[in-house]
């Protein structure tokens, strides 16, 4: 049984070891009640490629927001294909539909912390239910939130969130597609370097912050997967972070 305390012990260690090692130790320990979870944008790519070469029949779960560009569809595709991936779709709960009924188009920029919530948050809750082990390809690089994470992190339901890439920065992951001859999103040459959602993601500067063109102007820098909103369960308790009445959802959650 993993405790706080075996954690910290394992932490330590693995601090030390490569992705790839990490990324063979969680499978070793956790198969098959393991997931990778993946954006398929240029920056997810060598976990991608080394989850193909460790276990390539891990499940990657991929957030269908119904929100993506087109390019990232192609691109999700062509991956899976290639590397014969076994990516898993995830889609918010049908509940969030009387919500959501004229809002399509405008929740993004309305409330895009309930948007990512309905979308991002709530599935990867319910896909985690079935598993003990979470890798995710977050860097501390990244954003100021992720600079705090650890490679290992128990969650409070037990669940191990393990982040391999977390020591690595920009130029790591550049340096290793360049050696794989990786291929890159179709947008990244076109100024989007981290890619969402088309209605919160913009093109930005060679010399910007790799996350400058997510959420722009809108004081938002993570979707909820890494913070303290992933651990709750019960959304009637994020009400104050949304901006639209959520009761109607609440009310049908009760109801069933």
């Amino acid at each position: 049984m993993l405790t706080p305390s075996l954690i910290a012990d394992l932490a330590e260690e693995i601090e030390k070891r490569t992705p790839q090692e990490i990324i063979a130790w969680a499978v070793d320990t956790f198969w098959p009640q393991i997931a990778v979870s993946s954006s398929f944008q240029t920056q997810s790519v060598p976990l991608l490629h080394m989850v193909s070469q460790i276990k390539r029949d891990m499940p990657i779960l991929f957030l269908d927001t119904g929100y993506h560009f087109w390019e990232t569809s192609i691109f999700r595709e062509k991956l899976a294909s290639d590397w014969n991936l076994n990516v898993v779709d995830l889609y918010r709960d049908s509940r969030w539909d009387i919500l959501m009924r004229g809002r399509t188009r405008t929740l993004p920029v309305e409330d895009p912390n309930l948007c990512c919530f309905i979308h991002k948050v709530q599935p990867m809750q319910r896909a985690m239910q079935d598993v003990l082990a979470w890798i995710s390809g977050i860097r501390r690089d990244q954003t100021s939130v992720r600079a705090q994470a650890k490679i290992l992190e128990l969650q409070a339901d037990g669940l191990l969130k393990i982040n391999p890439f977390l020591n690595w920065v920009k130029a790591d992951i550049k340096r290793y597609a360049e050696e794989h001859n990786l291929p890159s999103h179709p947008l990244f040459e076109k100024g989007y370097r981290s890619v969402g959602c088309a209605p919160c993601t913009v093109a930005i500067g060679v010399n910007d912050d790799e996350r400058a063109g997510r959420w722009q102007g809108r004081g938002k820098t993570e979707c909820g997967l890494h913070t303290e909103m992933f651990n709750h369960k019960d959304f009637s308790k994020l009400r104050g972070e949304f901006q639209i009445d959520i009761s109607p959802v609440e009310r049908r959650k009760k109801d069933r």
